[in-house]
């Protein structure tokens, strides 16, 4: 049987990057039951892909007699887009089928039991100053994620990394540059240190990454969703941030995480902002990831029950009441 819902869980504060901010996270959450055990599943619709929540739900909602008749992870992948809506169904049949079998998600796959990982620490964007002040209040955090937004960047840049001299900073610019201003704001993430740029310039055109020297290895995010969308990146990218919500589960996740490797590809692994069942799949996915940043719960005024343990930076594997 599904039950899928749409759930909302305050942010700490708020969530600021260069498309908008917001204060609470919107998830959609799917739960399967067989009269015996129950897997859940957790995703969040995001409208930088024309998803929402209501239409998420639907989407959910409508492979339900497939389910009843026996859909399994393998056909879904057929059945549904990558997405939102497939990721919750993906993860929660991963979920069901751990417990059903009595054991973790992680065996299913013949993987090792996960380790505990180094998760970034988001640093919502805000003015220099802004910006500064909530980095201090972090800077003891070994990995720092740093959102920029176009104009003035260089001086938020400087700003952070006086704020934390001795932290490891990676950048997410969410598509705000542009052809004006993209070496100069590579040449300033240089210049403080920063390893990784996420996303710099919009997706569909981001050619000019090509054609430029990129003295930080830059990521790419909105460009990439599944396999499919690999070989567009050869010569323009360093890496790709693989998230549940974008391929559409765990599934393909772990596909695309394979071949990305083998177009020698550096893997990070992100999420959206949202609770620890949204982080609980990608935790298998980053044990192999070169950057984790799963801190969405991190980032919220309360968790989900059971949620994730985080000792400062270390986030921990789920417990079997959490997922998996």
């Amino acid at each position: 049987m599904l039950a899928a819902r749409i759930e909302r869980f305050p942010i700490a504060g708020s969530f600021t990057i260069s498309r908008g901010a917001k204060t609470e996270a919107v998830v959609v959450v799917a739960e399967l039951e067989d009269g015996a055990h129950r897997g859940r599943g957790e995703c969040v619709p995001y409208p930088r892909y024309n998803e929402t929540p209501d239409r998420t739900l639907a989407e959910i909602n409508a492979v339900g007699d497939a389910l009843r008749h026996g859909l399994d992870r393998s056909v879904l992948q057929s059945l549904m887009p990558a997405g939102a809506a497939r990721n919750a169904l993906d993860c929660a049949l991963f979920d069901l089928d751990a417990k059903r079998a009595g054991q973790r998600a992680w065996s299913l796959i013949g993987a090792a039991e996960p380790k505990p990982l180094k998760t970034a620490f988001t640093i919502s964007l805000g003015s220099p100053e802004a910006m500064a002040a909530d980095t201090a209040k972090a800077a003891h955090r070994p990995l720092l994620k740093i959102k920029l937004g176009g104009d003035a960047d260089e001086q938020r840049l400087h700003a952070v990394r006086r704020a934390a001299p001795n932290a490891e900073l990676v950048v997410d610019a969410n598509e705000s540059w542009s052809a004006g201003n993209i070496v100069r704001n590579l040449a300033a993430c240089a210049a403080n240190g920063v390893t990784l740029v996420e996303q710099p310039l919009p997706a569909g055109h981001d050619e000019l990454l090509a054609t430029i020297k990129r003295p930080v290895a830059v990521c790419a995010d909105e460009s990439v969703h599944d396999r499919a969308s690999l070989n567009a990146l050869r010569g323009r990218y360093d890496a790709v941030n693989i998230k549940l919500d974008k391929t559409g589960g765990l599934t393909e996740a772990l596909a695309m995480a394979e071949t990305a490797r083998q177009l020698g590809l550096r893997i990070m692994v992100g999420c959206m902002v949202a609770t620890s069942l949204s982080m609980a799949p990608a935790i298998v996915l980053a044990q192999s990831a070169d950057v984790v940043d799963l801190d969405g719960a991190l980032l919220l005024a309360r968790d989900r029950e059971h949620g994730l343990r985080y000792d400062g930076s270390i986030v921990h594997p789920p417990e079997p009441a959490l997922w998996g």
